[in-house]
């Protein structure tokens, strides 16, 4: 059923991350103690990421030995390199708080660690991570202006301030290594903006589920509220004029009286049946109805309970087969139209035409007024359940009166072409 989709929605499991991404992609707020409904919905800023953190740390600094023994003319790894290490990678557990503080202290203790002469290595790894989660949290420019200010210091390192840094006799570089440096800055700004852009792909597709779920389950809600509005407005009219001419001939006429109780509690007994029929599909939304919906082959015990309560109702033409959903929708509608002129009219008399063909069915609702003024406490949603049942068919409902004082209700549904070939 459709009101439990969102939920559905929200509980969807690992195997729906290829095509729609792992949930915490989407939800950089992790709700910490204290949050959700009671306190206001309040939410923690994002926990910080130790444990990629430190193992980034502990690569930069066994890669950078590593690295130092292959470059053995760059200055030798002391304390002040390795404080750098942990500085620059202690910045990133601060990379989804504060990414683009984060994106420039990088990249600029980066500077300073090549400014003094250490290997090239491991340690623009943290830059590129940190690069990395300030395009994938939609900062762009800034991760692009860090990426820039990176390449322009190291440019300028290699090709002019090499004279006078560290390590001595150092003879800069040359434009292969310069041209191998851009390409990596382009693959990792590639890299982000792809991851970027499936984010966002990720989140645009769970807010479409979500929305699409809330729209059925509105859908759902509509549905079921036309569906006891339709069958507690017919019984419920139906008993309020036998409890009225009940009470009336309760002394003068005991016997009728009798009939006026036997056939409220028939009117309320079928009423009860339907209303527990809705409610048992929200208890039970993957179950099949136990009994079938009403159609137009129930016509005749509508005639019969408009009758009891002292509406006479000719019918004529007989209704084709329609599809579950269009013959409940057109029974519920010649139903809330014998109501409307049990409550409304004056008249006792009723008349009700089918006429198909052309691909339509037509409904044709008549009584000979005049209008009453009586509500019967009514509160005005029949006419436009019954325009929403027809819409939702593609079909029309119009409903006035009629010159001569009565009032008709016309309902046009559209019927499948293969049944209305066969009908004929």
């Amino acid at each position: 059923m459709a009101v439990m989709d969102e939920q559905r929605v929200r509980e969807r499991g690992p195997a729906q991350w290829f095509h729609h991404g792992p949930p915490w992609w989407n939800h950089p707020e992790v709700p910490g103690p204290g949050t959700g409904p009671d306190t206001g919905g309040a939410t923690h800023r994002p926990r910080l990421p130790w444990r990629s953190t430190l193992l980034l740390t502990v690569l930069v600094l066994v890669g950078s030995n590593f690295a130092a023994h292959t470059q053995p003319h760059r200055e030798h790894l002391d304390a002040y390199a390795r404080l750098l290490f942990l500085a620059t990678c202690g910045l990133l557990l601060w990379r989804h708080r504060r990414p683009v503080t984060v994106a420039f202290g990088t990249a600029a203790l980066a500077l300073v660690y090549l400014g003094a002469g250490y290997p090239y290595g491991p340690v623009f790894a943290a830059v590129a991570v940190a690069c990395f989660s300030t395009v994938v949290a939609g900062h762009r420019r800034a991760a692009w202006a860090a990426l820039g200010m990176l390449w322009a210091g190291h440019l300028l390192i290699s090709l002019w301030l090499y004279r006078w840094l560290p390590p001595p006799g150092d003879t800069g570089a040359d434009a292969g290594q310069e041209v191998i440096i851009a390409t990596w800055v382009l693959i990792i700004v590639s890299l982000a903006e792809l991851v970027r852009l499936r984010r966002e792909q990720w989140a645009q597709e769970r807010a479409d589920r979500v929305q699409a779920a809330r729209r059925r389950a509105d859908e759902e809600r509509l549905r079921i509220a036309r569906e006891l509005h339709d069958v507690l407005a017919h019984s419920i009219s139906v008993i309020n004029v036998q409890a009225g001419m009940g009470l009336a001939l309760l002394d003068s006429d005991p016997e009728q009286a009798r009939s006026a109780l036997t056939t409220i509690k028939a009117a309320s007994k079928e009423a009860l049946g339907e209303v527990r029929q809705v409610l048992d599909t929200l208890r039970a939304p993957g179950d099949a109805p136990r009994a079938p919906a009403p159609g137009l082959g129930r016509l005749p015990e509508l005639v019969e309970q408009a009758a009891s309560a002292g509406l006479a109702v000719a019918v004529t033409g007989e209704p084709p087969r329609l599809a579950p959903g269009a013959d409940l929708a057109a029974f519920r509608i010649v139903q809330e139209a014998l109501t409307n002129v049990v409550r409304h009219s004056g008249s006792r008399h009723a008349r009700v035409r089918l006429e198909h063909g052309g691909g339509e069915l037509r409904l044709l609702i008549d009584d000979d007024g005049p209008a009453t003024g009586a509500d019967a406490g009514g509160s005005g949603n029949g006419l436009a359940g019954m325009r929403e049942r027809a819409a939702a068919l593609g079909g029309t409902i119009e409903a006035g009166r009629r010159a001569d004082g009565g009032f008709r209700v016309l309902a046009v549904l559209p019927l499948d072409d293969r049944t209305d070939r066969e009908d004929r």
